[in-house]
């Protein structure tokens, strides 16, 4: 028995479209404020493995946990990034730059934002479909906006108070 319907092949995902995408959470220059580049720009190295409270993570904790997600997504659309410098997964206990300095972390982020923005331009290699595509661009700005705020607030709670 033949169906009278017929699925319509998505479209293809329009690559500038995703590189937008892509720069709102990440940056350059959101709309609605910082985006994650602008939250991490102006963070020192002791103020990012500062606690907010006993058992919360820290600045640098966001930011790897940001960048192995990323790493996630371009392994997931089809590229193959190198190694990743940590073992484990997901998020890393990080109480100082003893396991990865704070530039480091940065650096890591910036290379591998380029590459997710070079992936997202790129026709997938897995075979996957458009609307995975654009889950997965979607996703990973959220994320990354996430984070962003959560770096905003985390500042404002581990600064130091007095004159």
């Amino acid at each position: 028995m033949s169906s009278s319907t017929a699925t319509a092949p998505a479209a293809a995902l329009d690559r500038g479209l995703a590189s937008r995408i892509l720069r709102e959470g990440y940056g350059p220059g959101a709309w609605h404020g910082p985006d994650l580049r602008a939250a991490v720009a102006d963070v020192s190295a002791s103020a990012a493995f500062r606690r907010p409270a006993p058992g919360r993570h820290n600045i640098a904790e966001v930011a790897m946990h940001h960048a192995f997600c990323v790493r996630s997504v371009i392994q997931r659309l089809g590229g193959s990034p190198s190694a990743f410098p940590l073992s484990g997964e997901d998020w890393f206990t990080l109480d100082d730059e003893s396991t990865i300095t704070w530039s480091k972390i940065g650096a890591l982020l910036e290379a591998l934002q380029a590459e997710l923005a070079t992936q997202a331009a790129s026709p997938m290699r897995n075979g996957a479909g458009t609307d995975e595509e654009m889950d997965l661009v979607l996703g990973i700005t959220c994320h990354a906006i996430y984070h962003a705020g959560q770096i905003q607030l985390i500042k404002v709670l581990t600064a130091p108070s007095g004159p």
